[in-house]
C-alpha cells in the first residue's frame, strides 16, 4: 500500500540531456510567449544568486512547511543536471535550504534550487553562480522530521510542476516546460527569435510598421479625441 504523504518514487520520464542544453541560450520570455503566457512559476519567487543561468529537468519535492528531510535526500539521489524543486507551502518561517546544502548540490553537479519557502546564509549563495530562486529569507533553521514526498506533482507559486519538466530560470523569472511539450517549443522559440531579430533591424533601420496599433484600437471601438489621429 502507498504511503501517500510519506514516500520516495522515481522520476518515469524527463527531458533529454541533449534537448536541455538546446535551452541553455533561450529566455524566459520567449518561451513564456510559446506557452501562451500561462506556465511560470510565479514572481512571488526570486533569484537570490549573483550570476548563473538555472537550466535544468525537475526532481520535485513535496514537504511540509519548515522541514527539509526530503529534500535532503533529493539531493542525495538527484543526477547531475536535475533542478531541486520544493513546495514548502510558500512558508518562510524556517529556512529549507542554506550553505551546507548549497556546498553539497554543488558537488553533486544539481543544476540549481527552486524553493518555494525560505533560504539562509544567502551571502554564499549571493556571492555565487548556483541559482536559486527562493521567496525569502531567515535565518531560523529547518526541523528534519518529515513527512514528505519526492517525485510527485507540486505546485510551486500556482503553478504545477512535474518530476522531470524542464526548467529555465533567468533574470525575469522562472519558466516550466511540460516534458511531452519540450522539442515542439523548442521550434517555436527558434521561430520567435528570428522574428524578434527582424524587428530589431528594423527598427534600426527606420523601417518599422507601427500601424497595428491604430488597427487595433479601431477594431476595439476606442475613441480618439485628438484631431492628429484618424481612425
Amino acid at each position: 500500500m502507498s504511503n501517500i504523504g510519506f514516500r520516495i518514487l522515481p522520476i518515469k520520464r524527463k527531458v533529454d540531456k541533449e534537448l536541455v542544453e538546446e535551452f541553455r541560450n533561450v529566455v524566459t520570455p520567449h518561451i513564456s510567449d510559446n506557452l501562451n503566457r500561462i506556465h511560470a512559476i510565479g514572481s512571488k519567487l526570486r533569484p537570490y544568486h549573483k550570476e548563473g543561468k538555472l537550466v535544468g529537468t525537475a526532481i520535485t519535492v513535496k514537504t511540509r512547511p519548515g522541514d527539509n528531510l526530503l529534500v535532503h535526500k533529493a539531493i542525495d539521489i538527484a543526477e547531475p543536471g536535475d533542478v531541486i524543486v520544493v513546495d514548502a507551502g510558500g512558508d518562510t518561517t524556517n529556512a529549507i535550504v542554506g550553505e551546507i546544502m548549497l556546498r553539497i548540490a554543488r558537488r553533486n553537479g544539481i543544476a540549481g534550487f527552486i524553493i518555494d519557502g525560505a533560504i539562509r546564509d544567502t551571502k554564499a549563495f549571493m556571492e555565487g553562480d548556483f541559482p536559486v530562486y527562493a521567496v525569502g529569507v531567515t535565518h531560523r533553521g529547518p526541523y528534519k522530521d518529515g513527512p514528505g514526498e519526492i517525485n510527485v506533482p507540486i505546485s510551486v507559486d500556482g503553478m504545477c510542476v512535474n518530476p522531470g519538466d524542464l526548467l529555465i530560470g533567468d533574470e525575469d523569472g522562472i519558466a516550466v516546460v511540460p516534458v511531452e511539450s519540450a522539442r515542439d517549443l523548442l521550434v517555436k522559440v527558434r521561430q520567435q527569435e528570428q522574428k524578434e531579430l527582424e524587428i530589431f533591424r528594423s527598427i534600426d533601420n527606420n523601417t518599422i510598421d507601427r500601424s497595428w496599433i491604430d488597427e487595433t484600437l479601431k477594431q476595439r471601438g476606442c475613441e480618439f479625441n485628438d484631431n492628429t489621429h484618424k481612425v
